[in-house]
């Protein structure tokens, strides 16, 4: 079975926690993260078959109200971006390093989802919004054609939406580098 990803951004955290428990409640979906952002927003994220996480999103998109922000649902995420989002990744190496910046927490899954399947590439993680004042980065790593390749193909993504901060390939990174990013 393939497994879709969605996600509901809220700007009130007691909108949030109640549309989480609604979303789960009504949808046959799991919670991946439902949890605070910055700054002083609420994210939901579900996973589960297509047609459950539309309905789970639809019914968050609906009973945020004024609270509504933004969502996403993206079938057939690659299955790798579940543990990048929780921070439960440990890449076999680290190779080149590729790192993107995006303004919106929507668009890094995005993202995130269409570098990794771009080329032959390992999460490292999917930070989203938690002490970076609303933003998100990606980090990820391959050999050094595959870390370009991801990040074009990560980069076209945002900036189709202007949401595009920034973009970093680092090629041969430092030692001394390496344990800041696991």
């Amino acid at each position: 079975m393939q497994k879709a990803i969605g996600m509901v951004e809220f700007n009130s955290i007691a909108r949030g926690i109640y549309c989480a428990d609604q979303m789960v409640k009504i949808s046959e979906v799991e919670i991946v993260t439902a949890a605070t952002t910055c700054p002083g927003k609420y994210i939901a994220i579900v996973t589960g078959d297509v047609a459950a996480v539309e309905d789970s999103v639809r019914i968050g998109e609906r009973m945020a109200e004024e609270f509504f922000i933004d969502s996403i649902v993206i079938p057939n995420v690659e299955p790798s971006v579940f543990p990048a989002i929780t921070g439960a990744t440990m890449p076999d190496r680290i190779e080149a390093i590729g790192i993107m910046e995006s303004f919106s927490l929507a668009t890094m899954i995005i993202c995130a989802d269409q570098i990794l399947k771009a080329a032959e590439l390992q999460a490292i993680e999917l930070r989203l919004g938690n002490g970076l004042g609303g933003k998100s980065y990606f980090t990820y790593t391959g050999d050094v054609a595959a870390v370009k390749s991801g990040t074009e193909a990560g980069m076209e993504m945002a900036k189709k939406k202007g949401l595009l901060v920034n973009a970093e390939v680092i090629p041969s990174p430092s030692d001394l580098l390496i344990p800041s990013l696991l």
